[in-house]
């Protein structure tokens, strides 16, 4: 099937043979539904806490951050931020020159309490020897937004929406990669007086990146008193994945060649597995807010920090227990509560196994990596969801679901809560070992999309997502926090809002 040339692409990739043939298959087979008994909801699978338990766990995670433990904060940053301005390319490559669409309207109207506006401005004026009020007058909209996605001006429309101007205040202006070493300094800050950040970058952006640290990390470090550690890696190209046309067979470019495709967030799962750390906190590039709201998200990273804390101490203590094969039926009782009430995992046969059984399946599941995912009250914001589903080995434990992975639209309709990608996870065993995160992986939690390449038709694979099937197996934990702590930039106007201003 595949020719020299072909095995040759598949190499340069650090792709096997084997694995291409696996993706075929899958487009061939397709991927099964999960069986989901619920969604999750406060009291069944999603925990509400107390005013009384959030200080407590704050508590805890201060106490954490005051051991030898390594802590990172993990940040997905290398998507394109041309989904930003998808109306605003519109508008610019459509035959209106006024605007009329609410959006773009609005667009408009408010432009100036946009935090970049100051360098469009100052771009408009070099481009078109005018400023942005005056092309307005003159009904040249078109201009402003050229001068604002365009190479010869501001490039927002190719740049990653880490680098975006979001912010304005008094004396400076910050991106959300600069709200993110803020973020960090206020909860990550460890025993040495450090804060250690990792942003997945794109090849294209990395230097990029690297200069705009560079030209204000001394700032923060000063207004901190801390030590920034910060590091960049790359979406690996083995985890790119096949096309394939319409029958099923390899997609072949113009030239003949394979086309590969990214393979979706989930491909950063490789990433995190390489992180030397014992807790990561993960948290999209987007979800930042100006200081004066910070407090929220604060307050919650500390809290869901300090349960993760707790369940981890509790756990490894319960694992060091059962390597007593003769520990007593009062004790595994006492674990085995703590597996389904503490850690939402469900057996519904585990009243048939014996003690040496039971000892085991305790283990298998104590012994994994554990995280504690924020939820936020569903208010009409897109997003995967929180829901109870079925195992392969006929256990049940909360999973986080994309709408493509639900067959049963009238239980997602009952959904009462949904994922703003706001984790921490512990990803060590307790022997100090990392776990290999690529063991605990859904492969059935793949999904194929179609897409085009060239005006033909094709179809892609995309990977088990990394706060979805890739952390699968993983102990999970769902925790409400409030919607304040979620505040994403989807599109421009979002910028507008007034937790943005």
């Amino acid at each position: 099937m595949f020719t020299p040339s072909d095995l040759a692409q598949l190499e340069s990739k650090g792709i096997s043979v084997q694995e291409a043939e696996e993706q075929l298959k899958n487009f061939r087979q397709g991927f099964p539904f999960l069986t989901i008994t619920q969604a999750a909801n406060v009291g069944n699978g999603i925990l509400r806490l107390t005013d009384e338990e959030q200080e407590k766990y704050i508590g805890l995670w201060d106490k954490y951050l005051d051991t030898e433990n390594t802590i990172v904060k993990f940040v997905p940053a290398s998507g394109a931020a041309s989904r930003m301005f998808k109306n605003l390319f519109e508008f610019l490559n459509g035959k209106e020159t006024i605007p009329t669409s609410e959006f773009m309207l609005q667009f408009c109207h408010q432009i100036s309490k946009f935090a970049f506006y100051e360098k469009l401005n100052a771009v408009c004026q070099k481009n078109e020897q005018t400023t942005i009020e005056k092309l307005m007058a003159n009904r040249q909209y078109k201009k402003i937004v050229a001068n604002l996605l365009d190479k010869t001006g501001l490039n927002y429309g190719s740049l990653p929406k880490g680098l975006l101007d979001f912010h304005k205040y008094k004396e400076e202006i910050r991106t959300p990669l600069l709200e993110h070493l803020v973020e960090g300094a206020l909860y990550a800050n460890n025993k040495q007086n450090e804060v250690n950040i990792h942003f997945t970058v794109s090849g294209e952006h990395k230097e990029l990146f690297k200069k705009h640290l560079l030209d204000n990390l001394s700032k923060y470090t000063d207004k901190f008193g801390v030590k920034f550690i910060i590091h960049f890696s790359e979406q690996k190209s083995s985890s790119d994945t096949l096309a394939v046309d319409m029958n099923n067979e390899p997609f072949r470019t113009k030239e003949g060649k394979l086309l590969f495709r990214p393979g979706g967030h989930g491909a950063l799962i490789h990433n995190l597995n390489d992180l030397d750390a014992d807790i990561v906190f993960i948290k999209n590039i987007d979800n930042v807010v100006p200081d004066r709201l910070k407090q929220p998200t604060i307050r919650y990273k500390k809290i869901i920090g300090g349960l993760l804390a707790s369940l981890q101490h509790q756990t490894f203590a319960y694992l060091k227990e059962l390597e007593d094969k003769k520990i007593s039926e009062s004790k595994l009782l006492i674990i085995k509560q703590f597996c389904e009430v503490r850690l939402n995992n469900f057996n519904p046969h585990i009243n048939e196994l014996s003690h040496e059984q039971l000892i085991d399946y305790l283990k298998t599941k104590l012994n994994r990596p554990i995280r504690v995912c924020g939820m936020v009250k569903n208010e009409g914001e897109p997003g995967g969801g929180p829901f109870l589903t079925v195992n392969a080995d006929g256990t049940i434990s909360p999973q986080i679901l994309e709408s493509s992975q639900i067959q049963n639209q009238e239980m997602m309709a009952q959904s009462t809560h949904f994922n703003p990608v706001d984790l921490v996870c512990a990803v060590k065993d307790y022997k100090g070992k990392h776990f290999d995160l690529l063991q605990y992986v859904d492969k059935n939690t793949c999904f194929i999309s179609s897409k085009s390449k060239d005006g033909k038709e094709l179809k892609a694979l995309e990977l088990p997502g990394l706060w979805n099937g890739a952390m699968s197996n993983w102990n999970t934990i769902f925790v409400e926090v409030p919607t304040e702590t979620f505040n994403p930039v989807k599109t421009v106007n979002d910028l507008l809002r007034e937790q943005h201003q």
